[in-house]
Formats: C-alpha cells, structure tokens, sequence
C-alpha cells in the first residue's frame, strides 16, 4: 500500500528571498505568506500549497543547459497563450536562455535567480 503523501512546499534556494516571491507573486497572482521575510518568503495558494523562498548565502544560480551548476529542479506552468505569457514574465524580469528544446510547445525561462522554469501551453 502506497504511502498517503500530500505535497505541502516547494521551497527554492535564492540570494534575496522577498525579490524572488514578489516576482513569482506577479507571475502567478498567488498570496504572500504573512510571516514572509528576509530570510524566507512564501506564496500560498489555496489549495494549501507554499512555493518558498529562502536565503542562502553565496547562492549560485544554475546555468542551465550547462551543467556547471545544474537546475537540480524547475516549475512548470500551464499558460494560455505562450507569446503573450513569456512577453510579461519578460517584463517581470525573468530571463530567457538561447536553448529552447521544444519551442512551439513550451519555453525554457529564468526567474530573477537563475532557476529555469518553463511555461506550457495548457
């Protein structure tokens, strides 16, 4: 019998905790966390579900697709249209690598840390 797990938290590593929720937090309109601080930061959604952000000094964002630092994990989202959604995400400061794999289905992008996400059309 499998263990009954539900996934609470993502948290992600990052060197500026409240930059990167107020980015995702525009991304995805989610709620910030009320204890959210310098040191750890979070966006609740309601389902019951954290995407987190802490702290750690000397951080070293991925360089994905070289494995140097490797992503270690990414978030994928589901997007209407995907021209539209990786203009803003643009505009809110993510970055977006050379390398696109599968372009016309889903784009590879960085968020302000360097995590690559992608966004799919859903």
């Amino acid at each position: 019998m499998p263990l009954q797990m539900k996934l609470s938290a993502i948290t992600l590593d990052c060197p500026d905790p409240l930059a990167l929720a107020a980015f995702y937090q525009q991304a995805t309109g989610l709620e910030p966390h009320p204890k959210s601080d310098a040191d750890f930061a979070g966006l609740n959604r309601e389902d019951g579900l954290l995407i987190g952000f802490q702290l750690v000094d000397d951080y070293r964002a991925p360089s994905w697709p070289d494995q140097a630092v490797p992503q270690q994990l990414h978030l994928c989202f589901d997007v209407v249209d995907l021209d539209e959604a990786e203009a803003r995400l643009l505009e809110l400061g993510a970055g977006k690598p050379d390398h696109q794999p599968h372009k016309d289905r889903w784009r590879v992008l960085t968020d302000p840390a360097g995590h690559p996400f992608c966004i799919v059309r859903g």
